[in-house]
């Protein structure tokens, strides 16, 4: 039988079109809620990338938790291969981060100037889900939680991410539990403040680089590390440099000194003996 016009745009019967008894894609998602939530407070058009760009971000940051406490566990428990999925997604997931500020370059500073004094003193600064993601890689503030301390439980929930060990931290504690020697003043430190270089931690990572065959877990979760260690660093220079480019060397929304604070943030390197080793190999 010939087609009739329009034939090949029909739905095939076996498709569900009755949803009132169903979960249907956007009741699943919670689509409503996620698409009615972008508020300008300006009626300036490039607001809508900003706001998005944003809240986009803080959903794939969300993600980057889950897997990394979910990695950090694994490796805790001494299950080094489940956590090698989890950091390979994470990598992916920052890199999507990190284009993301190819797409927010695209805003000009007169653009921005529109709009910017909409922003208060709010600023990325105080992404608290940034601030997490952070601690969990080991770089440890307890001055930044300052910002949060009118959201009392916020507060609590991120002082206890603050004195709980980083996925490095996890990853000396499985050097030590292969029979690498490590510093009992490093296994046994205060996880609330920021990691120090160490020659006892140096000294098993090169053991495991230098004995791939043997320590072949151990070298993999290495070099996930470093994956996800060098994509935070290209997130950070990205965004030093996006914001360079929007608003030069003005001061920061939330009075930070804007570029020039982001270019210190640029220089604190995550996991440090993975990189300093690299030269003895």
């Amino acid at each position: 039988m010939d087609k009739g016009p329009g034939d090949e745009h029909r739905l095939e019967e076996s498709m569900v079109t009755d949803f009132k008894k169903d979960v249907s894609y956007g009741d699943y998602l919670h689509l409503n809620q996620i698409l009615s939530s972008q508020h300008r407070l300006s009626g300036h058009h490039d607001e809508m990338l900003f706001i998005i760009i944003h809240q986009t971000s803080e959903l794939w940051m969300k993600l980057i938790l889950h897997e990394l406490t979910a990695a950090t566990d694994h490796i805790v428990a001494g299950h080094l291969e489940p956590s090698f999925k989890m950091l390979s997604r994470v990598a992916r997931i920052q890199q999507q981060l990190v284009q993301s500020w190819n797409v927010l370059s695209t805003l000009t500073p007169s653009d921005y100037m529109e709009f910017r004094d909409k922003l208060g003193n709010s600023s990325g600064f105080q992404s608290f889900q940034n601030r997490l993601i952070e601690f969990a890689m080991g770089q440890k503030n307890l001055q930044i939680l300052a910002v949060f301390r009118h959201q009392p439980e916020l507060y609590e929930s991120m002082m206890a991410a603050l004195n709980k060990p980083s996925i490095y931290d996890a990853a000396i504690g499985a050097l030590a539990a292969r029979g690498l020697s490590i510093d009992q003043s490093v296994l046994n430190r205060d996880w609330s403040v920021i990691y120090q270089e160490n020659a006892s931690v140096e000294s098993a990572w090169l053991t495991v680089y230098r004995d791939v065959n043997n320590y072949w877990d151990l070298y993999e979760l290495a070099e996930k590390l470093v994956d996800i260690g060098s994509q935070q660093q290209f997130w950070r220079f990205n965004h030093m440099s996006t914001v360079e480019r929007i608003i030069g060397n003005k001061k920061g929304t939330g009075g930070s000194s804007g570029v020039s604070y982001l270019k210190k943030v640029v220089e604190q390197p995550f996991f440090p003996e993975l990189w300093t080793l690299r030269t003895k190999l």
